[in-house]
């Protein structure tokens, strides 16, 4: 309507008519209306309607998938985009539920979101997987809704958005993967660095230790070599201690050839029979020294088959070997052969310590031992079941261990095939050499150093090395006890303070670290100051330091010189004068 002023208002306009008469007599007599001012909300109307326009238009050109719905959550708009990825077209919008585009592990995730959001009218945000009509791939969106309000507060659309991801999700998760195997990568460089570590730490102790008993022994027996007695001690003790050590080196010579792929084996027809219960009968002294029984159960029907007698025996030996080792006093050991369909297998069953679950898938592992801290019960290396899996595997066999935790025995069985073996070409083997030299004279005579009145305290797991140590001090005219263990040691250590203490490192349960720390936390007047030595094979500077700041004050390593000892015993001691 045209006002008086020309100004144009918008009205509704809304009458009603009276009428008279019936039938064809009926006329209108009356008509009453209503003229209402609708200005002000036709302008908010055309302005939605406005807006509207230019959403959809925007939308149209956007990249994303766009989608708008009543405050309901009913959608009812989707972009040109929308169509053209989905694959459904405009007058399909049945077809455009939920379930027939959403990736279905993400369909119910999804409709809780957006029922929670409709019902708390708030926005959300979440990654979805989405079809694309034009190869059935689903590709990962970012999916947001936010909901549209009047000036009252309600609301009155909501609009959608997903923009793809699904690029930037892949290269995210390589990302994730490269810097997981980085890591993976760098932690078993770290692990095989502390192998590394533990078997260097390892091989020196294993070596020094009875070289400390020969060389020790070699200089008592110069000294006095029409000692008959000291003659068949020292003796025997120096064949005992050459055999450990020459068997340390074969198995790192045997090792060495395994790796560089240059073991031969001299296959031939062999009895597996004979062969295993020679070496049942190898090992059967040193399992009647600790009363352990051994159980060889012989299959009759075990056939002979082609392999490397040598390395075999060095199989099962070693196989026995451990089992004696690991096996307690008064235990068993059952020794098993029996064919089993196109195979012999070789079971060693031992009622002995047995290995933890997590350790189990490592056994054969090269330098890897169960224990292998400065308080274990066992020596070795840790190459001997690495050699015994090497060498099966050579004859186209397998061994597998089986245990049942802790203190409850370990079974190895070795399956070898009754085919034969075909050995490859392989280099000629270097001759083998053995560690030795001639010896060197002492240069400074031992018998300035005297040790008259001192009294010392020498601790050793090991024997041999209690007795080398005793008998070299004792000789210079020291008061020597000595001690197997921690526990001996603080024994003797509380009924009377010695005036120097010379300890291993190395010992079973309690380690020397152990017992220099039990002995400092002592007050002076009972011993807490004691000099103290740390003789020890563990020989790497980090051993040494580790041993000076467990609160010995010196570090001496085996095998030990006499006059070195002697020395080292009087400088602690305060023995400074020479005498005869």
């Amino acid at each position: 309507m045209v006002q008086a002023d020309g100004s144009v208002r918008w009205v509704v306009s809304k009458a009603q008519a009276s009428f008279a008469g019936q039938g064809a007599d009926r006329h209108a007599v009356e008509l009453v209306g209503t003229l209402a001012d609708i200005s002000a909300t036709k302008a908010v109307q055309d302005a939605v309607l406005e807006s509207e326009a230019r959403f959809r238009q925007l939308a149209g050109a956007m990249p994303q998938l766009i989608w708008a719905g009543r405050p309901d959550g009913y959608i009812d708009y989707y972009n040109q985009r929308w169509y053209e990825y989905t694959g459904i077209a405009q007058d399909q919008l049945d077809k455009a539920s939920w379930e027939n585009i959403l990736y279905p592990d993400d369909l119910e995730r999804v409709v809780k979101v957006w029922a929670s959001s409709i019902a708390a009218g708030r926005s959300y945000e979440l990654e979805l997987r989405i079809r694309r009509a034009s190869d059935g791939e689903y590709r990962w969106f970012l999916n947001r809704a936010v909901p549209v309000r009047d000036a009252a507060g309600e609301i009155v659309r909501w609009i959608g958005t997903n923009t793809d991801i699904d690029d930037s999700k892949q290269l995210a998760s390589q990302n994730a993967q490269l810097l997981e195997r980085e890591r993976a990568a760098r932690s078993e460089a770290e692990r095989i660095s502390h192998v590394k570590d533990e078997f260097l730490a390892t091989l020196s102790h294993e070596l020094r230790t009875p070289l400390n008993a020969i060389l020790g022994w070699t200089q008592v027996l110069r000294g006095d070599p029409a000692n008959t007695a000291d003659m068949e001690a020292g003796l025997a003790t120096i064949e005992r201690n050459s055999r450990a050590q020459t068997q340390i080196i074969e198995d790192l010579l045997d090792m060495s050839k395994i790796i560089s792929g240059k073991v031969r084996l001299d296959v031939q027809p062999l009895d597996l029979a004979g062969l295993v219960t020679g070496a049942v009968e190898t090992i059967r002294p040193a399992a009647t020294a600790k009363n352990i029984r051994l159980l060889p159960v012989i299959d009759p029907e075990a056939r002979a088959i082609i392999g490397d007698p040598n390395r075999l025996q060095q199989v099962f030996w070693n196989l026995l070997t451990n089992a004696v080792k690991f096996t307690p006093k008064g235990g068993r050991i059952q020794v098993v052969l029996q064919r089993i369909h196109s195979h012999l297998e070789v079971s060693v069953i031992d009622s002995g310590e047995g290995i933890a679950p997590e350790f189990l898938p490592h056994v054969f592992d090269r330098f890897r031992q169960q224990d292998a801290s400065t308080t274990r019960r066992h020596g070795g290396l840790g190459l001997g079941l690495a050699i015994v899996k090497q060498l099966v595997e050579l004859h186209g066999g397998s061994v597998h261990v089986d245990s049942a935790g802790p203190g409850q025995g370990t079974s190895f069985r070795v399956m070898l095939p009754l085919t034969a073996v075909q050995p490859a070409a392989e280099p000629e083997e270097l001759p083998r050499r053995h560690p030795g030299g001639e010896s060197v004279a002492l240069s400074i005579p031992t018998e300035r150093l005297n040790l008259a009145g001192i009294k010392v305290l020498v601790v050793d797991d090991e024997a041999d090395a209690r007795a080398l140590v005793r008998r070299l001090l004792e000789d210079r005219g020291a008061s020597v006890r000595t001690a197997g263990s921690v526990a001996d040691a603080m024994e003797l250590f509380t009924a009377a303070v010695p005036d120097v203490l010379v300890s291993d490192i190395g010992m079973p349960e309690e380690d020397g670290y152990s017992l220099i720390g039990r002995i400092r936390a002592l007050d002076p007047d009972h011993g807490g100051q004691i000099p103290a030595v740390a003789l020890t094979a563990y020989a790497r500077t980090e051993d040494r330091l580790k041993a000076l700041l467990a609160g010995f004050q010196i570090h001496v390593v085996k095998p030990v010189d006499t006059v070195e000892l002697v020395a080292v015993v009087a400088s602690l001691a305060g023995r400074t004068g020479h005498g005869g």
